[in-house]
């Protein structure tokens, strides 16, 4: 953090929101106003800021979260620009989870759309204080009202407007300041400020009512002013409205378009005014070794607690962007911290970095409410709280999503295995939801991702970063099974004596399996009635129970694949004296949960995708017709005179290339969207 700015003049925000909203042309435009960036870069040319990696510039989308710094009226403000493209939902819950507020985007002609419903599920997990900018509010079609009513019917949201955008005259109306702003020279960057004229003022009444209203539905003693008649302050306003926003009563929203050069100073504004600093955010919560909790105050002179939310190859070497929670970090230091599997590590960090899109200068310390690059780091991974060692604790870790698509990957010459072998264990470090493995059944090496994207932009980054060249097969959905019934079974372990073993085995378990609702995932239960009466398991015996149940629920009867929604329950077991070996226990309960589960009516679950394909009217036929021929349950169609957006749910396996058949249906003008829903019998 520069020197200049204490921590209460800091803002760590994310800009997030679905894509092709405008997230990174917003950010371009942020950091040109406030002279962090001289010239502006345009994403449809390749050339933005904040997408420094090949693959953004070609495909013209976000993928990798990127940090960035600007400074505005004495503030310093961290924004991280997050990805859109549903595949890279890791990086927008991974940086949600280090910010302290966000700005979410929408296009001013569809409003909320689905990946915007996912993004505000992340910040609600997080309870982050948001803003919204409805931008592209110059788009024929675009109604800034019907973008404020989605927030609250789709988010159930409390969407007050702030600055109401006048495309045609370049400019916005301030309903706190009663000014109207118009933006001109070349880039926007020009402000003239006036007093709005009554007549369209007048015309501003109920948008400037909604926000009062709304402001005083949170703060009684503002209520009381605004329904006496009074006219409030705009600090008094300015003041109200931030409270309600950190406390996620309300949300701010502002309009204009970030490609026009309209509307941003102001939102840049209230980012300052409107989203906290980090000391104004609840103390993180962190666990001690006793397993009690204690809350973690922002303060340099504690001992070192600090979360690394992303691993990174940067020019070859491995860094970790990380947040300090509390206490100082210089190079040097050494940091403890414990992997997923429980395992505790020592590592010293080696530099430390402040970091600007592709750009990294070194710190000679950090401190609390930093967000910075650390080098040196070889163990710590996506999750991981660093510590001092003396004090170790445990911030909460971040979730990963389970893959839904594989593709079997292969390098295209057999020299370059040991290479590639490598570089996928770097690609798999920084991206959790990535997963790299042999097909038990086929010998197959298997990448597993998010999505066709996904996958897409990992084989074109193993070209290109790392010189492989790799043969791929066809995309295949990753399946899941469950049960469709109950099914109780006994079965007698007792195979046929060898002659190497002195005691035959022998052991009787009574089993039952059941389905459970979708997403209740699996429920054992362990703790049978134990025969002959008056017998107790030995701890070796009980563990052998356990080890038998992970042997059969390794995968599903139909094609081996992860099993979910069931229940398990060992209900007795018969003893037979030391013929009941641990390893007789084991295989008697896997061979009878395998026969259970064979007679519970096995059946294989697929990926459903939650869709949303918006087409021009006169292709709607068309593509119903083609969703219906997928087996897509159409759930909603919304019509405008223009366009029309169809809500549904399909399975993933069905929607595989389906992108190049819209295309083709609507000569290019058709978009869709998908979000993964559940796994479910399609």
């Amino acid at each position: 953090m520069n020197i200049s700015h204490s921590i209460d003049k800091v803002r760590n925000i994310g800009i997030a929101a679905h894509i092709d909203a405008g997230k990174t042309t917003l950010t371009e435009r942020i950091l040109f106003y406030t002279g962090a960036l001289y010239k502006i870069g345009e994403v449809h040319d390749g050339a933005a800021h904040m997408d420094y990696m090949a693959e953004e510039q070609s495909h013209g989308i976000t993928i990798t979260s990127a940090l960035t710094k600007a400074t505005w009226r004495d503030h310093l403000i961290q924004i991280i620009d997050t990805p859109g493209h549903v595949d890279f939902t890791i990086e927008v819950e991974r940086s949600m989870r280090v910010l302290d507020g966000c700005v979410i985007v929408l296009d001013g002609v569809r409003g909320v759309e689905p990946q915007t419903e996912t993004v505000w599920r992340q910040r609600s997990k997080f309870n982050l204080p948001c803003l919204f900018f409805i931008n592209k509010v110059d788009r024929p079609g675009a109604d800034f009202d019907h973008a404020l009513a989605t927030v609250g019917k789709r988010l159930g949201a409390r969407p007050l407007p702030v600055t109401l955008p006048l495309p045609e005259q370049a400019a916005v109306i301030h309903l706190i300041e009663r000014t109207l702003i118009r933006f001109s020279g070349e880039h926007g960057d020009q402000l003239e400020i006036t007093t709005c004229d009554p007549a369209l003022w007048e015309s501003a009444a109920s948008h400037r009512e909604n926000l009062l209203l709304g402001i005083a539905e949170t703060d009684e003693g503002f209520a009381d002013q605004v329904l006496a008649g009074e006219e409030p302050a705009p600090e008094r306003i300015w003041a109200a409205l931030r409270n309600a926003t950190l406390k996620g009563e309300v949300c701010p929203c502002f309009g204009g378009s970030a490609l026009r050069n309209l509307g941003v100073q102001p939102l840049i504004d209230g980012v300052v005014e409107l989203l906290p600093s980090p000391l104004e955010r609840p103390p993180a919560i962190a666990w001690l070794p006793d397993g009690s909790t204690t809350p973690i105050k922002m303060e340099d002179d504690q001992p070192l607690i600090a979360l690394a939310f992303k691993v990174q190859m940067w020019e070859g070497r491995r860094h970790v962007f990380a947040r300090i929670y509390r206490g100082r970090l210089k190079p040097g230091d050494q940091v403890r911290f414990s992997r997923a599997d429980g395992s505790v590590v020592q590592e010293h960090v080696a530099r430390i970095f402040d970091v600007d899109a592709a750009k990294k200068t070194r710190l000679d310390i950090a401190h609390a409410g930093d967000i910075v690059l650390l080098a040196g780091l070889r163990h710590a991974a996506t999750g991981d709280t660093l510590c001092h060692p003396d004090h170790p604790l445990l911030l909460e870790r971040i979730d990963t999503r389970e893959p839904v698509l594989s593709l079997a990957v292969e390098p295209a010459s057999s020299g370059q295995e040991e290479k590639f072998l490598e570089v996928m264990g770097k690609l798999q470090e920084e991206d959790p939801t990535l997963q790299f493995g042999e097909d038990p059944e086929t010998g197959q090496k298997l990448l597993r991702g998010m999505g066709e994207l996904h996958l897409q932009i990992i084989i074109e980054r193993l070209q290109r970063e790392y010189n492989l060249q790799v043969r791929t097969g066809k995309p295949a959905v990753a399946l899941r099974e469950t049960i469709t019934r109950r099914s109780e079974l006994t079965h007698l372990f007792q195979p046929p004596a060898d002659p190497s073993r002195k005691e035959p085995l022998k052991a009787q378990v009574t089993v039952s399996v059941s389905p459970l609702p979708r997403g209740a995932g699996m429920v054992k239960n362990c703790q049978p009635t134990i025969l002959p009466e008056g017998s107790q398991l030995t701890n070796l015996q009980q563990e052998a129970l356990d080890q038998g149940i992970r042997f059969a629920l390794g995968g599903g009867p139909l094609e081996g694949a992860p099993l979910q929604d069931l229940q398990v329950n060992i209900a007795q077991v018969e003893l037979f004296g030391a013929h009941s070996t641990p390893e007789a226990l084991t295989s008697a309960v896997a061979r009878a949960l395998r026969k259970a589960l064979e007679g519970a009516g096995p059946a294989l679950l697929q990926p459903i995708m939650k869709a949303e394909i918006v087409v021009p009217e006169e292709n709607l036929g068309a593509v119903l017709g083609d969703l219906q021929s997928r087996h897509a349950l159409i759930q909603d169609t919304d019509r405008t005179v223009e366009q029309a957006t169809i809500h549904c749910e399909a399975a993933l396996a069905s929607l595989l290339g389906y992108t190049t058949e819209l295309r083709s249906m609507t000569q290019g003008r058709g978009q869709f969207s998908t979000q993964f829903e559940r796994f479910d019998i399609f």
